[in-house]
């Protein structure tokens, strides 16, 4: 991640240099806010081999899926967007962004049938920046958006017993480190100050086991071992994959 950075400082130096703004308002570039639709892709092996032997050894009605994305929004800033001469876009970012997925079962208790759930959520801040270029004065190119990427992962359990809810709640480390990459498209509304934006990538996601309040770990537990044999992967999520992201942006100048 690290080399894209030193690119896109390269290209703003050269940007600066080259291609200044012109003087008047909005001289010194747009800060704005933005919001928007998020997917997300991902490999969950160990947690989909956990949920395959569940559905195999409990008395499943209907069985969980698998987990294999998620959807959200995103909401964030651009601290500084600014476009110059020669049509090259600059911009640094923060953002806040909240992913989930739930999937439910019913499993077979005698004559009963206990509702059962698993939502596994994400939600990460991130910080970035990106490049692009204005070939139209309403679409615009992004040619590389990068940001760092600080995850925190939930898995809730979920079973409604007669009577009875138990809940089992299990978490990430705090903020594990990811990172995307992606390019996209801007149209532009209303020049600087209103456009819409897609952008698509990949997203490095790689998270270890969870854990509950007690100290416990999802995979660590010593029942699993016996129970679940072959569970592939002690990761709850292997790695990341394709991400999309549909948002408002909204610009306001500097100067």
């Amino acid at each position: 991640m690290l080399k894209y950075f030193k690119i896109l400082l390269v290209l703003i130096s050269l940007s600066s240099l080259t291609s200044a703004q012109t003087f008047g308002f909005g001289c010194l570039g747009f800060v704005g806010g933005y919001g928007g639709f998020v997917y997300q892709s991902y490999d969950a092996a160990g947690l989909n081999d956990y949920i395959r032997f569940s559905n195999q050894l409990e008395n499943t009605v209907d069985p969980v899926d698998e987990f294999s994305s998620a959807t959200g929004y995103r909401v964030g800033l651009n601290f500084f967007r600014a476009t110059f001469e020669n049509g090259i876009i600059l911009t640094a970012k923060g953002f806040y962004q909240y992913l989930s997925k739930k999937n439910k079962g019913t499993v077979g208790v005698g004559v009963n049938d206990d509702n059962y759930s698993m939502d596994l959520t994400f939600k990460n801040w991130s910080i970035g920046f990106d490049v692009g270029w204005q070939f139209t004065h309403v679409v615009s190119w992004k040619i590389l958006d990068g940001s760092l990427n600080f995850n925190n992962v939930t898995l809730t359990q979920t079973t409604d017993l007669p009577g009875e809810t138990i809940v089992n709640k299990y978490k990430s480390d705090s903020g594990v480190i990811g990172y995307s990459i992606g390019t996209g498209i801007i149209v532009s509304v209303i020049k600087d100050y209103l456009s819409f934006e897609g952008l698509a990538g990949y997203t490095f996601l790689e998270i270890e086991d969870l854990t509950n309040d007690q100290g416990i770990q999802f995979f660590g537990d010593v029942v699993l071992p016996a129970i679940y044999p072959n569970i592939s992967s002690n990761k709850i999520i292997d790695s990341g994959g394709f991400s999309a992201v549909i948002q408002l942006n909204v610009g306001f100048p500097l100067l």
